[in-house]
């Protein structure tokens, strides 16, 4: 019986694991999201997951929409903003040079 208890508690510490990379991922590419951030809203989570043991698909439900809210909550509203000006500019930029690549057969 205690094996089958270590394999049921190894697949499920591997399942946390999964959804918290994929938590941590879907957080970075967020407008305006920084290291802090992405530390931040890992420390709560794990905190969250240390204190009542509850997986966080259970207590956050799936981690995409969760990083958005996550995002939302923790960056200022400006800084978000302005990335996403920036990177704007930056796809712009991109697809004019790509452009211009592909009429000088680059």
């Amino acid at each position: 019986m205690a094996k089958k208890d270590r394999t049921t508690d190894a697949a499920r510490e591997k399942d946390r694991e999964k959804w918290m990379a994929r938590f941590q991922v879907r957080l970075a590419v967020q407008p305006g999201v920084d290291r802090a951030v992405v530390l931040q809203a890992v420390k709560e989570v794990t905190a969250h997951y240390a204190e009542t043991g509850e997986h966080p698909q259970t207590a956050f439900g799936d981690p995409d929409a969760y990083a958005v809210q996550a995002a939302e909550r923790l960056v200022p509203a400006d800084r978000a903003a302005r990335t996403r000006r920036h990177d704007a500019v930056v796809n712009a930029v991109d697809s004019v040079l790509k452009r211009a690549g592909d009429v000088a057969g680059l």
